[in-house]
């Protein structure tokens, strides 16, 4: 386990030191799978995300039970971020609630802790290979998966032709001109024909990365992110309104 420091983000040597930071420590991801026994054995996955709201965040962690994706169980907590957004830097913001969010679960739940974790973010589809899900990933221990929505073009990667991604499953690897293999387009169901892009965080191939977010779909995005982000979402509406005084 790494503990993950901010650093300062008000210079540009501050800058410069967090993105070496995250060159460094993406030497010490593990991009093979920790569970050696079939993927077909995993019974807990979770997914984590923080949503906005005007001044507010609200971390959640939703941990699903496979194959059935029924939820087990669901956490929402009120977080205070204390960096700015910077591009590239995305998970020196929002990693140290959500990780934080993840041990006191354990220490709390832990027949309920997930075995591997989906995180609304890249992994090592990243400028410096190392993005939220590698953070997480790193500082907790257990295996993690990024998946993104938008395709963060780097090394020459581009869009790959919709023609590849036919069919529920489908994918293409998201080659860069180095060579280097940094994450897949995925087509999750039949009935969404844009591709997530999926990347490996820590403690775990792409292929199975790939698999599992594919079995965790019912729409689009895998559904313990996609709930994550809907909890998160009411729960903070929830707030709000109670927030306002009635009118009499």
């Amino acid at each position: 386990k790494m503990a993950i420091t901010s650093g300062s983000l008000s210079t540009p040597d501050g800058l410069r030191a967090l993105e070496e930071q995250q060159a460094r420590l993406a030497l010490l991801l593990c991009e093979e799978d920790e569970h050696s026994s079939s993927i077909e054995t995993l019974t807990r996955v979770g997914g984590v995300d923080i949503s906005f709201s005007n001044d507010e965040a609200c971390a959640c962690l939703v941990v699903l039970e496979l194959p059935s994706l029924k939820i087990l169980f669901s956490e929402c907590r009120m977080v205070t971020l204390e960096l700015p957004y910077i591009p590239g830097l995305l998970a020196f913001r929002e990693a140290p609630p959500l990780v934080r969010l993840l041990q006191d679960f354990k220490q709390h739940h832990p027949d309920f802790y997930p075995e591997v974790i989906l995180v609304d973010g890249n992994g090592i589809l990243h400028p410096r290979g190392f993005g939220l899900a590698c953070h997480i990933g790193l500082s907790t221990g257990v295996p993690t998966i990024g998946v993104s929505k938008m395709l963060m073009t780097i090394d020459g990667i581009s869009k790959p032709n919709p023609s590849a991604l036919q069919q529920r499953g489908s994918f293409v690897a998201l080659q860069g001109q180095s060579g280097r293999v940094w994450g897949a387009a995925v087509r999750a169901t039949d009935d969404a024909p844009a591709p997530v892009f999926v990347s490996i965080g820590h403690k775990i191939s792409l292929p199975t990365a790939v698999d599992l977010c594919v079995r965790c779909c019912r729409y689009r995005v895998p559904e313990p992110i996609r709930l994550a982000d809907q909890i998160s979402r009411e729960y903070l509406r929830q707030r709000q309104t109670l927030a306002i005084p009635a009118v009499l």
